[in-house]
Order: structure tokens, then sequence, then C-alpha cells
């Protein structure tokens, strides 16, 4: 008998279970996404054919249990979590929890080279998908994100007290769009404070079938917030400040960028845009700064289905940086 009310428990469960998933709307998506560049990088004096499958194709799905209650997941190659997000709307806001985008994210940007680089660590704002609990009221959002506790090649070991804190306030209207946006984080390495900072703003004007956006920031030690670069090859990895071994001290970098894309859809088959992006980082007293433009054509053959050609180069000579010139195209096909 016991056995018996064991199964018949489980049995319930399972279908209390099953019914549960099958109350709720699932909305499956995805994006496969090819890159076919021709790459000159000028330090090396090679020109290197480079085609693959982009980091950024992904399969998801959005769900909705009720009105109230709605989740999403999405995977990308390499079979890791892009996005893993539960959202609670309580009447008078929202509670999201999970991996998102975090609030300081700002997307003006179509640039396609690198897995859809965007200008973001050339003068754009990314502070990509992190962990975090995030609470949204209409346009403001505010979120605790995990904090980037770098040891910046000290050897020491790091103390993290609070997490990051990211806010934003997003207005958008039927021909423009604002976006304000600031994150702050904290944590100490080897008895030295690091602190880090940054503000931005952002926006977007429409003119019919053309359109002007971009965004401008400013910060402290913004690498452990966002993507920063100063490099000719587009690397992630700077903006992070300075171990000062001679003084034993931490020495702090100042952060500065911006970025343009200005753009027009011509027909349902051609659509045209040109972007510029500049970042500078000042630590020591030494500057370092890259820029990066690019010019494309995104080709709509049938509803989801993209190739977009593209040029455009990446400069860090004005430090002795490398120097890279691209040409090429995406290939993407949205299911």
């Amino acid at each position: 008998m016991k056995k018996l009310m064991v199964f018949v428990a489980a049995l319930a469960l399972v279908a209390g279970s099953a019914m549960t998933a099958a109350a709720a709307d699932w909305n499956f998506y995805g994006s496969s996404r090819v890159a076919t560049f021709w790459v000159d990088e000028d330090l090396a004096d090679t020109t290197n054919y480079e085609q693959g499958l982009q980091g950024n194709a992904r399969i998801g799905a959005n769900v909705k249990v009720s009105d109230e209650l709605t989740g999403q997941f999405e995977y990308g190659t390499g079979v890791n979590v892009r996005v893993l997000w539960g959202e609670w709307n309580f009447g008078a806001g929202a509670l999201g929890i999970g991996q998102h985008y975090t609030p300081l994210n700002m997307f003006y940007s179509n640039q396609v080279f690198g897995s859809d680089n965007d200008l973001l660590a050339q003068g754009g704002v990314y502070g990509g998908r992190q962990s975090m609990i995030q609470l949204e009221f209409g346009d403001f959002q505010i979120a605790f994100t995990e904090v980037d506790d770098d040891n910046l090649g000290t050897g020491f070991g790091t103390e993290v007290d609070f997490p990051a804190i990211e806010v934003s306030y997003d207005l958008r209207m039927d021909a423009f769009s604002l976006a304000l946006a600031g994150g702050y984080q904290s944590y100490e390495v080897g008895g030295h404070d690091v602190d880090s900072w940054v503000v931005a703003v952002g926006g977007k004007v429409n003119f019919g079938a053309a359109y002007v956006g971009g965004n401008v920031y400013l910060g402290e030690n913004a690498g452990n917030l966002m993507a920063v670069s100063v490099d000719g090859d587009n690397a992630w990895d700077d903006g992070y400040a300075v171990y000062d071994a001679a003084n034993n001290n931490i020495a702090d970098n100042d952060n500065i960028g911006f970025m343009l894309a200005a753009g027009m859809k011509a027909n349902d088959m051609f659509a045209f845009e040109i972007g510029y992006g500049w970042a500078e980082t000042d630590v020591l007293g030494v500057e370092d700064e890259v820029q990066a433009y690019y010019v494309q054509s995104t080709i709509t053959l049938a509803p989801g289905v993209f190739i977009t050609p593209e040029i455009g180069m990446f400069d860090g000579d004005e430090t002795g940086d490398d120097e890279t010139i691209y040409y090429g195209a995406k290939w993407q096909i949205n299911f």
C-alpha cells in the first residue's frame, strides 16, 4: 500500500508539472549567423580569409506563464547561456531575476564584423549580459549585478563587500529616443580600493527612412563595468586600473568615448549604414586611443534572410598599436 501511495503521488507530481508546462505559452526563435571576412593586419603584414559561425548565433524562447509571470532563455554557440531570465510584474513595476542585458547597454550601431561588434568597445556602451536582480518602474531600471573583481595582475586576493549597481532611464517617442545610464562598483585588491564608475547618454532620431544615433560616455576604470578597447585589433580588455608596483599603489584610469551611426532604408531590399567610434584611456599620464569606422549595406533576400557586406577599420596607430582593415559579409537567417 505504501509503494502504491508513493507511485500515485509521483504520478500526480509529473502530471501537475506537465499541465503547468502545457499552460505556458512557449515562443521559440533562432538566429543562425556566419561571418566571411578578409582581415588585413598591419603589424603582422598578413591578409587572411576568416569564416565561422558567429559567437552570437542563438536559439531560445520567450515564455508567458501569465500576464504577471514571464521568462526567457537563450543559448549561443558552444552551448553557453546567453540569457536565462524570469520576470514578475507586480503592478507598480517588475522584478527580474537571472542573467540578461544590464541597464548599462546602448545599441545604436549595426556593425557586423567581430560577431556584430556594433562599435561596442570603440565608443559604444556595452555592459553585456550579467547575473542580476533588477527592478523596473516604467522607463526606469535599477539592477544589482555581479562585481568584476580583477586582481590587476597583482597576485593578491580580492575582497567584495556589495554588488555593482547600474541604472538607466529610456524615453522613447515616435521620432526619437533618449537614454541615460550609469554604473558603479567597488572592491579591494591587496588592501587597495578599486572604484569604477560610468555615466552615459545616448539617443536616436528618425527622419522618415533615415536615422542618426549615437552615445557618449565618461568613466573611471570603466573596464570593470563595460567593454573598452584601445587596440587596433579589437581586443576587449582595456579600461582597467593599473597596479603601480614601484609605489605599491593602484593607478586609476580615466575613460571617454563616443560613437555615431547614420543610415537609411532605400527600399524593402536595401538598407545602408555608416558608423564611427572613438575611445580614449588615460592612465599614469599616458593617453591611449582607438578609432573604428565602417560602411555597409544590409540586403534582405526574404523575410528573416539577410546578407550584410561591410568594409571597415580599427585604427590604433596613434599609439603604435595595430591597424586592422577588413572586408567581407555576414550571412544571417532568423527563424
